[in-house]
């Protein structure tokens, strides 16, 4: 069972690395936001301007959280 939780911590890490190096590439925002809406689009999912920056939002502070709880 302990092999399934580093497992998933790992995949856990690697998702939030993700996200924290698209947040924090060398684009403009705006162009990072571009390229996020377009991966979304291809997938068949459609966000207006509000709703993805209030993704950004809830990705930011869930990636806030996570440090928090890390530095623990």
């Amino acid at each position: 069972m302990k092999a399934i939780n580093y497992f998933v911590t790992f995949l856990g890490g690697v998702a939030i690395g993700s996200v924290v190096g698209l947040l924090m590439a060398p684009e403009k925002g705006a162009d990072t936001r571009e390229r996020i809406i377009e991966a979304l689009r291809k997938r068949g999912i459609r966000l207006n301007r509000k709703e993805m920056d209030d993704l950004v939002d809830d990705i930011t502070e869930e990636l806030s959280n996570a440090a928090e709880k890390a530095a623990e």
